[in-house]
């Protein structure tokens, strides 16, 4: 079996909430001539795309692009990133932004979850890959790793994806995640397959 066929089935839209005065801000900071409210970058708008995570949901193609941050809020909502509070607040082809609290993302002892680090970069690797991916096109993850630093115990965590390769099948992020200091907690890489979307989905 390959590669493909193995992760048809491993698809999931993960978008991540974002509060509307931020929202609000964002639109109007970044947006650009000829460009689109609310996200910033090159090429075409984020639009309702399918972000393919490692779940077994099934696989739908892009929907219409134009699309903003806070249509990513609503799809949100019940989902993994809305019980994490992840809020995307910046997202272009070649890099992407997003926060997430210490507080409910913890493990026993009180420490930031090294789980939810990879969650957070997860989400803004598959979001990115989906962004190149394109309409008819879904982005699935293949491979994601990690590496804690150090620990994290209150306040909020910032995750930046930067853009390492992008080619038709592969994309690759590296994503730093800090804490409120700007201290590294965790690094992260994330390489998903960009593949055709099924027929008729």
């Amino acid at each position: 079996m390959s590669v493909e066929e193995e992760k048809s089935a491993h698809t999931a839209t993960l978008v991540a909430p974002t509060d509307a005065a931020r929202t609000r801000a964002l639109a109007g900071e970044r947006t650009r001539p000829g460009g689109w409210s609310g996200v910033h970058g090159g090429g075409a708008p984020v639009g309702r795309h399918t972000i393919a995570g490692m779940t077994d949901s099934p696989t739908t193609s892009a929907q219409p692009a134009g699309q903003t941050l806070d249509d990513m809020r609503s799809m949100a909502e019940g989902t993994l990133l809305e019980r994490m509070q992840i809020e995307m607040t910046e997202v272009s082809p070649e890099r992407l932004v997003a926060t997430m609290p210490v507080a409910g993302n913890t493990q026993p002892y009180g420490l930031l979850h090294g789980g939810a680090s990879v969650v957070l970069a997860e989400t803004l690797g598959s979001i990115g890959a989906q962004i190149h991916a394109g309409p008819g096109r879904v982005a699935v993850g293949l491979d994601i790793n990690a590496t804690h630093h150090r620990a994290a115990r209150t306040g909020v965590v910032t995750g930046t994806a930067t853009l390492l390769s992008a080619g038709r099948t592969l994309v690759s992020y590296d994503v730093v995640v800090t804490d409120e200091d700007g201290r590294r907690v965790c690094t992260s890489r994330i390489t998903c397959l960009l593949r055709d979307a099924a027929p008729g989905a």
